[in-house]
């Protein structure tokens, strides 16, 4: 859930931004996006190891 929350945070940033052409909030909030991403894709791994290690 914090992954998509980062994601959502970055993607604003980013957004305001663009609108007052701040090329630093920019940088942060792809920044921001990205830990999310990398979140998100941890806590799915981390799943499933969980799901394998219950099956056995």
């Amino acid at each position: 859930m914090s992954g998509e929350f980062d994601q959502a945070k970055g993607r604003a940033k980013q957004a305001v931004g663009d609108l007052t052409d701040d090329k630093e909030l920019q940088a942060e909030g792809q920044a921001d996006e990205t830990s999310g991403k990398i979140k998100d894709k941890f806590d799915d791994a981390v799943d499933a190891v969980r799901d394998k290690l219950d099956r056995d």
